[in-house]
């Protein structure tokens, strides 16, 4: 009832998979277990490029997802902001990444994250579905601090079984039963504490060509909706409110997310006459509440978090597959060099966490800004998506996560440093989408701004990483005294 492995990864969604196959290429012996049997319904159809042509590219999958027939994305579509018309921006960030790259895809899940899966398989993942993990084993029983050794679960014949490893990665997501063993509890976000309420249509109209495929984001007085094309049949429409609502979607979730639709005419006018979706698992209407969050600590001495297991920050960007497979390369290109003794554990896993805050952190700032450029100040969401509205003691706890991102004082956000440096962040960005509206395609204002440039430098590095080899500007590692990643992107190398 015991087996051996190099790394034992628990959960089987987009993070879960990357990390295992990751390993595996390296030719180690990779234990993935998840709870569920595929396919499944998740969550989170927006992806960004970095995801479909970095990613997945490294884990020799992109010419499968490219084949899947998945909805082409240029871009986004936004009613946000002054401009009382929907404006769209592109993802041609750079010229360096030819017209092919710079696009992504609405996904389903279920397919999705099965092609994952099953490409883990194919590269030499034991793969076990149907299989809960109960514990994580240390070799000091529970004594905290104690390295992990394993975990035990549940086999699908219902036996209790052991899977000792040098290495467990969680990535079971936000419902993770086990993230408690680093990091203590959760720090959730006061700012980004929303709640989302979504569902389908069976159907919906389309924004014009070429843009066709965006996903379309409309702020109106209580949040904002997305309205995610899937299929010509099919379209994903969630609301984004304050929690304050919680009492009316509980009651009663369907008739919430349908008066949230009506209360936003962008949005609403695309579904007039459309069905909503009967076909299963779309048939439901689901809630999802205080889903923001960072940990303290990211791994300990044997083990690592990933995924909504590891941080969340919001929906707005698309950035949760984006942040949950970028951070499990990282805890696997970790795992595989102190595997191969090139580099030690403590130094691998030190790297993984600053990457990985850093990236958690640009998001949160750029959504920080986002949030800001919206002008419906008589509502109570939006004068509360304010930067002068973001508590002093959040500051601090982000400017302590992201050391290195903005200052590498911790009490940079009680001094107001923080706040003037996203102030001035909100302003810039305001004045480029300004300019985007009325500048066409001549010019991509938003490439001008530190903000922006910031959250997609990474995207860009992971994707020239897949095509060329490596980031075509020598952008260092995040600390001084970081290390380099290796010409295949699966593991770290002395700079």
């Amino acid at each position: 009832m015991t087996s051996e492995y190099d790394l034992v990864v628990v959960g089987g969604g987009p993070a879960g998979s990357t990390a295992a196959t990751a390993v595996a290429l390296r030719g180690h012996r990779v234990l993935l277990l998840e709870r569920d049997t595929f396919p499944r319904y998740q969550i989170g159809e927006s992806l960004l490029p970095a995801t479909v042509h970095g990613l997945c590219r490294l884990l020799g999958v992109a010419d499968e997802v490219a084949r899947a027939g998945f909805t082409l994305k240029r871009g986004g579509t936004l009613r946000w902001g002054r401009d009382p018309e929907p404006w769209q921006f592109s993802f041609s960030m750079t010229p360096r990444l030819p017209e092919p790259t710079a696009t992504a895809f609405q996904v389903e899940r279920s397919r999705f994250d099965e092609i994952l899966l099953r490409n883990a398989e194919r590269v030499g993942v034991e793969v076990r579905e149907g299989a809960p993990v109960r514990r994580v084993l240390t070799g000091e029983g529970e004594t905290a601090g104690a390295r992990v050794r394993g975990v035990e679960y549940t086999a699908p014949d219902g036996t209790v079984r052991t899977a000792l490893a040098r290495f467990v990665v969680d990535a079971s997501g936000n419902t993770s039963r086990i993230h408690g063993r680093v990091g203590g509890p959760r720090v959730y976000s006061d700012f980004f504490r929303n709640l989302a309420v979504f569902g389908y249509y069976a159907g919906g109209r389309r924004l014009p060509e070429p843009n066709s495929g965006n996903i379309f984001c409309a702020a109106f007085d209580a949040g904002w909706l997305w309205y995610i094309p899937l299929r010509d049949d099919l379209t994903s429409v969630g609301a984004v409110i304050a929690p304050e609502h919680y009492a009316a979607v509980q009651h009663d979730p369907r008739a919430a997310w349908r008066d949230m639709i009506k209360a936003c005419p962008e949005v609403d006018r695309l579904l007039t006459g459309v069905p909503v979706a009967t076909e299963p698992p779309y048939d439901r209407v689901r809630v999802r509440k205080d889903y923001s969050y960072w940990k303290k600590s990211l791994w300990t001495p044997g083990m690592a978090l990933v995924g909504d297991a590891a941080c969340f920050v919001d929906p707005v960007l698309s950035s949760g597959v984006h942040l949950a497979t970028y951070g499990a390369l990282l805890a696997a290109r970790a795992v595989n060099s102190a595997l191969d003794g090139s580099v030690p554990e403590e130094r691998g896993f030190a790297e993984f966490e600053a990457r990985y805050r850093r990236e958690y952190g640009v998001f949160y700032e750029f959504l920080i800004a986002f949030y800001d450029m919206e002008r419906s100040e008589r509502s109570y969401f939006w004068s509360a998506k304010k930067v002068t509205r973001v508590d002093v003691d959040e500051a601090a706890a982000f400017a302590e996560l992201a050391a290195g991102v903005a200052s590498g004082d911790a009490a940079v956000g009680a001094s107001g440093r923080l706040g003037a440096r996203w102030s001035a962040a909100a302003a810039e960005l305001d004045d480029a989408v300004g300019r985007l509206a009325t500048d066409g395609d001549r010019v991509n204002p938003l490439l001008s701004t530190r903000v922006v440039a910031d959250t997609f430098r990474t995207g860009n590095d992971l994707q020239e990483q897949a095509l060329y080899g490596g980031p075509l500007d020598d952008s260092g590692p995040p600390a001084p005294d970081g290390l380099a990643v290796a010409a295949d992107g699966l593991s770290w190398s002395a700079p």
